[in-house]
Order: structure tokens, then sequence, then C-alpha cells
């Protein structure tokens, strides 16, 4: 036997009407309750849940209007339809302003009734859905959720936890990989806007000439092809969050223009005239230093500073190795869940090999192996045989003579410096000066090996560092 498709409430003082009504909806096969009064009914909806409810409008005692008031404080998730005559139809009218989901005139047409309640239905599994699917997200991006307790990521969750429910704006800094994106959905959905959109933007991969009709819409007829009217990102983040990522990849000419939305919130649409006022949060994230692209000329102070009101750099993995064990065990198992398979453990030296590497990738990284490992792995353990090559062999380690301490002391951070740009400057040469070998003989990943030359003052062509 087939389980009914919905559950539904009919009220109507109509004795004639109301067995009609019953028999039309079971019927289609949906669970039909009745009751002849507004109280019945209104007593009816307290002992149990209904997916929708279709009351008359005017009945002696509690009326329709009543019930509605009633669902709508109660039980919002429930839609509402009212039955009405053709001389109380304003008053139907003014009941769907108050939350009712349609109104149908009588004597109700069985055909539009069957269309009207299945798209009551729709909507009322739609909106159940949606509401799902926000507590889901919740969940996930809780601070429960986050994972590490290293001193620097710790501090990134104190700040997040600080921030989240303002609408300051936040600017999240740090390498590819590092979680920038998770931490724009851990402000978000721990914000009072967490019931708003949050509409991401990779201004990366969107090309320069689409990028802003992308972000603030077009009006039909601005450019060949525009058909139609299209609202921008910045139109469907209001009352939400819009999360620019990668901002640093922005043209000049649309740092002005974004300059403008986060000093008064409002823009007009390529085409348009008419000023667009939203309310909406802005993050934004970049991979690069936005301090060192404004010195360079490369990014505009003013908007640096607009987006740097709550700064907030995420460490990269290599500086955060004490979370490893931490977050290999979170993944482990969330894909073991995730592929419905027992949960694996690390075999001897597994661990080892892990925190002996220097993770260019960052948590991504990390993330995409453990996957990787959890598919692939056959058996409960997972073996150092089953690792990829580069983790096969632990990385060497630099020799270097042990120097003693001057009784006058050192400085250190000198000492260091010194040591990476001699080994910087022994990789180039051995690699040609081709910079992503010498990267990997550095176990870094190509940005970081420029950004740490430029830091050095090693220029990338060979002559001008050999003189």
């Amino acid at each position: 036997m087939k389980a009914p498709k919905a559950s539904i409430l009919v009220i109507d003082d109509d004795l004639v009407i109301l067995p009609v009504l019953r028999e039309l909806l079971e019927a289609e096969g949906y669970a039909v309750a009745t009751a002849a009064s507004g109280d019945r009914g209104l007593q009816l909806l307290k002992e149990q849940t209904f997916d929708l409810t279709i009351t008359d409008l005017a009945m002696p005692g509690l009326g329709g209007m009543e019930v509605l008031q009633y669902l709508v404080q109660h039980q919002p998730d429930c839609p509402c339809i009212i039955i009405t005559g053709y001389g109380s139809i304003p008053s139907a009218v003014a009941a769907m302003r108050q939350g009712a989901y349609n109104y149908m005139a009588k004597p109700v047409d069985a055909a539009e009734l069957r269309l009207v309640v299945a798209r009551a239905l729709e909507h009322h599994h739609l909106k159940r859905e949606n509401l799902l699917l926000k507590r889901q997200l919740r969940r996930r991006y809780g601070f429960a959720n986050m994972v590490g307790q290293s001193e620097g990521i710790t501090r990134v969750f104190e700040l997040i936890h600080k921030v989240a429910d303002t609408d300051s704006t936040v600017l999240i800094q740090g390498e590819s990989g590092t979680g920038k994106e998770l931490i724009a959905h851990a402000l978000h959905y721990n914000s009072s806007r967490r019931e708003g959109p949050l509409i991401p933007v990779n201004c990366a991969a969107i090309p320069e000439e689409l990028l802003e009709s992308e972000l603030f819409g077009h009006e039909r007829g601005a450019f060949t092809h525009a058909v139609r009217t299209r609202l921008g990102r910045f139109e469907q983040a209001n009352g939400g969050t819009i999360f620019l990522d990668e901002i640093s990849e922005m043209s000049p000419g649309l740092q002005v223009k974004i300059l403008r939305v986060l000093q008064d919130h409002a823009f007009e649409r390529i085409g348009g005239i008419k000023t667009i006022r939203v309310d909406i949060r802005i993050i934004a994230a970049t991979h690069r230093h936005l301090e060192e692209l404004v010195a360079e000329n490369n990014f505009r102070e003013d908007l640096y500073y607009r987006l740097n009101v709550i700064p907030i750099t995420v460490p990269p993995l290599r500086e955060r190795l004490s979370d490893l064990p931490l977050l290999v065990q979170h993944f482990l198992t969330e894909f073991s869940h995730k592929r419905k398979r027992p949960r694996q453990r690390l075999g001897p030296g597994v661990m080892d090999r892990l925190l002996d590497y220097s993770w260019p990738g960052n948590v991504r990284e990390l993330e995409n192996l453990i996957e990787r490992l959890v598919i692939l792995t056959e058996g409960e353990t997972i073996e150092v045989d089953d690792l990829p090559e580069k983790f096969q062999a632990k990385a060497p380690t630099v020799q270097t003579a042990l120097v003693e301490l001057p009784a006058e002391g050192a400085d250190l951070n000198a000492a260091v410096q010194a040591l990476e740009r001699r080994l910087i400057l022994q990789a180039l040469e051995r690699s040609n000066w081709v910079k992503s070998h010498a990267a990997r003989l550095l176990y870094l990943n190509r940005t970081t090996l420029l950004e740490k030359m430029k830091r050095q003052n090693i220029a990338a062509v060979p002559s001008l560092t050999r003189r």
C-alpha cells in the first residue's frame, strides 16, 4: 500500500462542500482530515502536524482569518489556502497579505483545486528543504567543526567568533588551499544574516570583460546579446553576504566601482540610470599580499583600507603542523562516512612522512590526499606504500655546520634569513634559474618561492644577483 502524498486539513462549516472536497483530495492520494468549524480545525492543528490547510474564510465563531493567524504564528511552514465567496474576495486578498498562500472562490473548481493544492505543497516542500539545507550548513560551518589547536589557527577561530555576527567588512588573506572560503562560510552562517543568501564570486575565474556585468548586472539592450535585464551578484546577495574571492585580480577600473559599493552600498546596472541600494555584508579574500600590491601601485590604496577593516590571515599548513594529525583524523572520518567504508587508520611511519612534507597545497592538498587514500587503499590500514611517490622518501635534512653562539649573543632572525637566502640561491643555480625546478628542490610551491625571493631581494634575472 502506497503512503499518502501529503496530509491536508480541510475546514468548512458547509456540510455539503466538506465531503466533496475530501473526496476530491483523497482521489489524488492525499491523507485528508476535516473539521466542520474553525474551533475544531484549530484543535486539530494543535494536536497534529499537516502539510497544508484549506479553510473557509467566513464561518460562525472562529473564522478562517483566525486560523490563518494561528498558522502564521505557530506553524509558519504549513501553507494555507483560503476558500471564499465572491462577495468576500477583498477579504481573501487581505488574507494573502497576512500570509495565506492563495485563495479560491466558491464554487470550487475541481481542476483548479488540484492545481493550487499541488503548487502549495511543492512550495511547502521547497521551503522545508531550504530550511533543512540552511540548518545543515550552519552545523557544517559551526565553530564546533573547526579543526585545529595550534596557536595561529586558534587566533583565527577566536577572531571569526568575535566578528561573525557583525556587518564589518572582512579581508581574508592566506595561501591557496588554506581554507579562506570555509572561513567566509563560517562568518556568514554564524551571523544574523544566515537566513539570507551567501553569494560567492571568484574574481580570477571570470574574464575581466564579463566581471562587471556579473557583479552589477545589466539592463536589456545595454550591449550586444543583452536580450533581457539581468540581476548581478550584488543584487542577488541583498539581505545576505557577498564573498569576493581573489579580489586582487580585479582590474583598476572595477576596483573604483567596488569602492563605491563599499562606501554607499549603491550602484547602477550596466546601461541603467537607476541607483540600486543593497543591504549586504562584504567579505573579500586573496592569496596575495595586498599591502605589497598597494606599494607596487597594482591595487588601490583606498580600496585596500576599505576592505581591511577586519583582517584575518590564515597560516599555511606547514606553519601549523601540530594540527596535521587532527586534520588527518577529521578527513578519515569524513570520507569513510561519505564512501560508506569502515574507518581506516594509519600504519607505522605514515604520519612521519606526512609531517615531513611541506604541503604547498595546504589543507586542500591534505584533504584530497586522504580522500584518495580512503578510496584506493584496500583493508583497514593505510601503509607507507599506499602513499604517492613524493611521500615515499623523507625530505632530506639540511646539513649545516654547528656554530657556537658568541658570548655577546647573535641575531637569530638575521642568521635564519642568511641561511634561507643562501639555500634559495643554491637551488636557483642548480636549476639554471628555472623557478619551478628550484621550488621543487626546496620543497616549496612556486608562488612561495617567488614571495621569498622578493623578500630576500633576489632578482628574477640571474645576472643581476651574481654581480
